[in-house]
């Protein structure tokens, strides 16, 4: 600033253009300074909060997100057109616009199939592989003993998570969401049924880290749908899965059924007080 006081006429061209700046490695035009990285990462950590939220609850409208996430809707929605941008969100039209009697219905937003692509380990191709050469050599049958064990080790591990919590059929099913968010399903579960009482649980698995697998091989959608059951003490019905099309993977956990067998035949310990 002292050296705009000097000289004005030199400062002229710079109080003209106070929003461009030139970024050169990290570093101004200057070469002096810090550049917008900081700030551009701040960006990229947002929308990829946006992006795990989309994927955890969708469908969402930009308000919803504003809402959890503490965002104006202006900025919501500039971060939503970046992602539509370059494919990783799509726009779905929400199951209930009821209440809405007049006007268009805000615009909600899912995971596109690139954006779930985007999300998978690089290793997903390799596994994929893998699993058609033991198809090829051994059947089919071992791909699905393959999709069992897998699930088995799933279960062995959330098994002591789940074990915290008590035998409450909710209270599990939250923690089995915790411990499948945190292997990257990005799930969560919520109370379903009339206003008046609640008869469920739907487990919502947002985003599958072995989708691109699940989808050629379905046997790991059953296998991981017998582990549920098995965890959660009550016979679970899977309803939609990712690998067939749908959004996100939903799973019904019953809160009053019959309890379910462990693979030894006898019914489980958590089951006995479930009802």
């Amino acid at each position: 600033m002292s050296r705009c006081r000097e000289n004005l006429l030199d400062c002229r061209g710079e109080l003209g253009h106070t929003n461009v700046v030139l970024i050169t490695n990290g570093l101004t035009s200057a070469g002096a300074g810090p550049s917008h990285s900081v700030p551009r990462a701040h960006e990229a950590r947002t929308r990829d909060t946006i992006r795990q939220t989309i994927a955890k609850d969708a469908p969402l409208t930009a308000a919803d997100l504003a809402s959890r996430l503490g965002l104006t809707p202006a900025a919501v929605r500039r971060h939503l057109d970046l992602l539509s941008d370059n494919g990783t969100i799509e726009e779905r039209m929400p199951a209930d616009v009821g209440g809405r009697s007049r006007g268009r219905p805000a615009r909600a937003y899912i995971l596109s199939e690139a954006g779930h692509a985007g999300m998978e380990s690089d290793y997903a191709g390799l596994a994929t592989s893998a699993l058609h050469f033991l198809a090829k050599r051994a059947g089919a049958e071992a791909v699905a003993d393959f999709a069992r064990e897998h699930s088995a080790e799933l279960k062995a591990r959330y098994a002591g998570q789940l074990a915290t919590v008590g035998t409450d059929v909710t209270a599990r099913a939250q923690a089995l969401a915790t411990a499948l968010s945190a292997d990257g399903f990005a799930a969560s579960a919520r109370p379903v049924g009339p206003e008046t009482s609640t008869v469920g649980i739907q487990l919502c698995q947002g985003h599958c880290p072995i989708q691109s697998v699940a989808t050629q091989f379905p046997a790991f959608c059953d296998a991981e749908a017998e582990a549920f059951s098995q965890l959660l003490g009550v016979r679970v019905e899977r309803q939609t899965t990712l690998a067939r099309g749908e959004h996100a993977c939903t799973t019904f956990i019953p809160l009053s059924a019959f309890p379910v067998a462990t693979p030894s035949g006898r019914a489980s310990i958590e089951s006995d007080l479930v009802q």
